[in-house]
């Protein structure tokens, strides 16, 4: 049964894959949500080693840079309260 699934995921992949590099508008959304990755990571990580507020560190882990990558500056700043209020 894995290698069912397994199947599926691979033969799935491979579809969406061939539909992404084949239309250019997804080529132009794939390179904004790169882009807006890079900055989210970044932007977390210039925060955590600055270390404007001490005692301030927001890993980074897919949730978070997802966070960030939704939401933008924001969201990081959302984070940060999260983080300093709640955590």
């Amino acid at each position: 049964m894995k290698i069912v699934w397994l199947s599926i995921l691979i033969v799935s992949s491979l579809l969406l894959i061939g539909i992404l590099l084949r239309h250019k508008l997804s080529w132009s959304w794939l390179r904004g949500f790169a882009l807006h990755l890079v900055v989210a990571a970044g932007l977390l990580y210039i925060v955590n080693e600055l270390g404007v507020i001490e005692g301030l560190h927001i890993p980074l882990n897919p949730i978070t840079i997802s966070t960030a990558v939704v939401l933008g500056v924001p969201g990081v700043f959302m984070l940060a309260g999260v983080q300093l209020f709640i955590v």
